[in-house]
Parts: structure tokens; C-alpha cells; sequence
């Protein structure tokens, strides 16, 4: 009965209604327009806000904080299991699309940003939340629309989602080490509870250590299997160009297959669109001390997930020989293509790569869930112990269940959030122009680029303030 419920919902999301490609293509090339091409023109800009961005307050975290919380909930199984799953499903191809949605997603992910960054609120300890429940809310006064984004990202980052990364995690630890699942869940479940009692900031440290130590690792070893099959390179670059057009297909299904599931997978990856980054964006102490500063931040965390650490495994796999196959393959795709390259040690190497990548996401969706819950005025130590045991009951049926079933109930809720998320930001597509405007005066003026209420027209208002 679920399960095909899942499915009906999937199938118009996802299937022949292909609703979500549509608004996802059509979404990113509005931003690009709209913002004339800020992903490419403004491309050096993101790397130089960087520079002391590692100052928080007692309000917000860093922003090197803000994109490492961001990267850890992005980096998980998208990066490693979600690239397996498009390839295996849509063949070489679907990492062209993955890049093409990351691209214009890059434009998505700043408008989104820059609203959470926009219409943030304290909390009951003086601290910052945001999201889209919150700019739908003040900026479109549609509290029903708010709550409704509000119940989606509780049921898909709150719960799915971290089942998602713990499954995953078990699977790798199972085909590696052959240690059982239920044990694998209890671990997860007892280190993840660990840091999320921490709350966000707790959080925002943890993803500030382990973020870029496993990022910059898992890079350069697959710099380093790409340089040692360098003379295949050229033929795999062909190969994923060729298949994205279908030009070696005989028929239209193999096209369709890698556009629909390397958009799919380098959604689930890179998040741009589906409302989660602006919950890190609106938690940060900007630098400088405009909203826009944040949109070029989590701008950035799109660039890095797909078209850096989703490429390195892609490559990975590719050069190992992998291609679509008559069923999804997961994260035992990645080992086997590792182990190729590495040896015995590779499927070593991607049991640990996995378990960092997906643990960082198990963490952060905790606190996506939980800025939310100021919406419903839960956020208090009842409301909160209520929300961390659903987590870490979801935690373990995770780490047990079915690959297919869990994605399937991950697909449908990204699926569902996006819809949503997606509306309202096209909707407030005049305040998030008025504002990049803004910046970029300033910046292209060689000004520090700051804001005050007033400095633009914006739709709605914050309701306490803060700008």
C-alpha cells in the first residue's frame, strides 16, 4: 500500500510526468537569466568571499561554517552511491546531465540562498533560523504553503533522508567487512546522537574539521586513478557526451534513461532547488554583512559537491569499465570500480570514504529538521527530544531496509519539497533581482558591499527585523 502510494507519487514527480525535470531545467535557466549569468560571470568572486569567512558570532556561525554544514548534508551517498545508481541506470551519459543541472542549479542554489539569508529569524536562544518555510511565510504570507513545505523537509531530512545515508553505510560495511547491518545501524545511531545533542553549532564544528579533510582526500586519489589511466580518459569523455545525445543508441530510451537519472541523482547530490542549503545559508553571519554574500557561498558548495566530488567518482567508475546495467547498483558499484583501481584496498578505502561521507549527511539533516521546528513552536527540549528519537528511529529502519524501497521514499520527498520550494522562489523572483542588484553595484563600484532594511524593495518583511 505505501509503496505504491511512493510509487504513483514518484512516477508524476519523477516518471512520465517528469514534472520535476521540467520545473528544475526551466527554474535554473530563469536564475541564469535573470541574474545574467552570475554562476559564470561572478565564478572567481565565490572562492574570494572565502577569505575571512571564518568568524562567527554569538547569533550565527561562520560562513566557512555555513558551507561546510551544507557540504556535509550534500556530500554523502549522492557523491559515491547516487553516482553508481545514475550510471547503472542511465549509462555514461547521466554525468553529462549531472553536470548540466549542477550548472544551472549553481543559479537556483544562490537565488534560494539568498532569500534564507533574507527573511531569517532568532530563535528562543538568540540564535539565526531560515529556510523556505520562513521566506514563504514572510515573504508571500502563505502560512499554509510554509507549514506544508515544513511537514516535507521533516519527513525527507528529519527522517528519509538519513535512513538513506544509513543504509548505504551498512551496505559498505556488510560488503567489505561482512558486519551486520543491526550492529552497523547501532553505531550510527549512538555517534550521531553524540553531536546532534550539540545542536547546530555542535554540528557546524564537527562539518568545519571532517568536511574538508575527507573532500580534499577522496579527490586526489581519484586524481590520482585518472593520471594512471590517462590514455583512457579521451574515450571516456567521449563516451559521456555520446550517450547524453544518444548518438550510440539505436533508440530513444537509453536518452531518456541518462537525462532523467542524471538529473534525479545530481538533485539528491548537490540538494540546489529542493530548499534545504538556505536553512545553513540563513544560520550564518554574513561576511560582508549583506544577504547576497550567502548565496555566493552555498553557490559554491553546488560546484564543489557535482562538478568535483560527483566527477571523481564518476571517473572513477568509468575508467573501471562500469556501464548501465538490468539493475540499480549502489554503493557496491563504487567498491568494485575502487577495488579495479586499488586493489583489495579500494574496497577499503571507499567502506571508510562512504561511512565519513554519509555520517557528515546523517548529522546535518538533523539540523535542517530542527530549524524547522521553530515554525511549530516546538523549539524547546519536548519538542526537541520528540524530533531526535523519530531521527534515530529512522537512523536503524534504515540501516535495514531495501535499497530500492529507500530511495524510492528519498526521491519522492526531495521530489516534494522542490515542488514547493521551487514556486515560491520563482515567485519572489523580484526581491532576490533587487537585491543581487545591490551587490553588484556595490561590488563592481569596488564598495564593501552592505545592507540595511530599506536599501531595496523586497516583498513581505522580516518579522523581527533583523535586516
Amino acid at each position: 500500500m505505501v509503496n505504491d502510494f511512493v510509487s504513483a507519487v514518484n512516477n508524476v514527480l519523477w516518471g512520465d510526468g517528469q514534472v520535476l525535470i521540467v520545473m528544475l531545467l526551466v527554474c535554473g535557466v530563469w536564475f541564469t537569466v535573470k541574474l545574467k549569468g552570475v554562476q559564470l560571470r561572478h565564478f572567481t568572486h565565490m572562492f574570494a568571499l572565502m577569505k575571512n569567512s571564518n568568524t562567527a558570532t554569538r547569533e550565527g556561525i561562520s560562513s566557512f561554517q555555513a558551507l561546510c554544514t551544507s557540504l556535509s548534508a550534500r556530500v554523502g551517498t549522492g557523491n559515491l552511491a547516487g553516482v553508481a545508481v545514475a550510471i547503472s541506470l542511465g549509462g555514461a551519459g547521466a554525468i553529462f546531465w549531472m553536470w548540466m543541472i549542477a550548472l544551472l542549479g549553481m543559479a537556483t542554489g544562490f537565488a534560494e540562498s539568498v532569500l534564507g539569508q533574507l527573511y531569517k529569524v532568532k530563535d528562543e536562544n538568540g540564535e539565526f533560523r531560515g529556510g523556505p518555510a520562513y521566506y514563504i511565510k514572510q515573504g508571500l504570507n502563505k502560512t499554509w504553503l510554509a507549514v506544508a513545505f515544513s511537514l516535507c523537509l521533516f519527513f525527507g531530512y528529519g527522517f528519509v533522508f538519513s535512513a538513506v545515508q544509513a543504509n548505504t553505510i551498512t551496505d559498505a560495511l556488510n560488503n567489505a567487512y561482512q558486519i551486520p547491518d543491526t550492529w552497523s545501524g547501532i553505531a550510527i545511531i549512538v555517534l550521531a546522537a553524540l553531536i546532534v545533542v550539540g545542536g547546530l553549532r555542535g554540528i557546524a564544528r564537527f562539518a568545519e574539521y571532517v568536511v574538508p579533510f575527507m573532500g580534499i582526500g577522496y579527490v586526489l586519489v581519484a586524481l590520482a586513478i585518472t593520471f594512471m589511466n590517462i590514455d583512457a580518459v579521451p574515450a571516456m569523455l567521449w563516451d559521456i557526451i555520446s550517450k547524453a545525445f544518444g548518438l550510440q543508441e539505436a533508440g530513444a530510451g537509453a536518452l531518456g534513461a541518462a537525462i532523467k537519472n542524471g538529473i534525479q541523482r545530481g538533485l539528491y547530490s548537490n540538494e540546489a532547488g529542493s530548499g534545504s542549503v538556505p536553512h545553513a545559508a540563513a544560520s550564518a553571519a554574513p561576511n560582508p554583512n549583506h544577504p547576497v554574500s550567502q548565496g555566493y557561498i552555498q553557490m559554491l558548495g553546488v560546484f564543489l559537491d557535482t562538478m568535483i566530488l560527483c566527477t571523481a567518482t564518476a571517473f572513477i567508475i568509468l575508467l573501471a569499465g562500469g556501464t548501465a546495467s538490468e539493475k540499480m547498483e549502489g554503493i557496491r558499484l563504487t567498491q568494485s570500480a575502487m577495488s579495479e583501481h586499488l586493489g583489495e584496498g579500494g574496497t577499503d578505502f571507499v567502506a571508510a570514504a562512504i561511512c565519513l561521507f554519509a555520517f557528515t549527511s546523517v548529522v546535518a539533516n538533523y539540523a535542517y529538521g530542527e530549524s524547522n521546528l521553530h515554525m511549530f513552536k516546538l523549539d524547546n527540549r519536548p519538542g526537541r527530544a520528540a524530533y531526535t528519537i523519530g531521527y534515530l528511529g529512522m537512523i536503524f529502519w534504515g540501516a535495514q531496509a531495501a535499497l530500492p524501497e529507500v530511495w524510492a521514499m528519498a526521491d519522492m520527498a526531495l521530489g516534494l519539497m522542490t515542488v514547493i520550494n521551487i514556486t515560491a522562489i520563482v515567485w519572489l523572483t523580484p526581491t532576490i533581482v533587487s537585491i543581487s542588484k545591490d551587490y553588484f553595484a556595490k561590488h563592481d563600484k569596488g564598495e564593501r558591499p552592505e545592507y540595511k532594511t530599506g536599501d531595496c524593495e523586497i516583498q513581505g518583511k522580516s518579522e523581527d527585523g533583523i535586516w
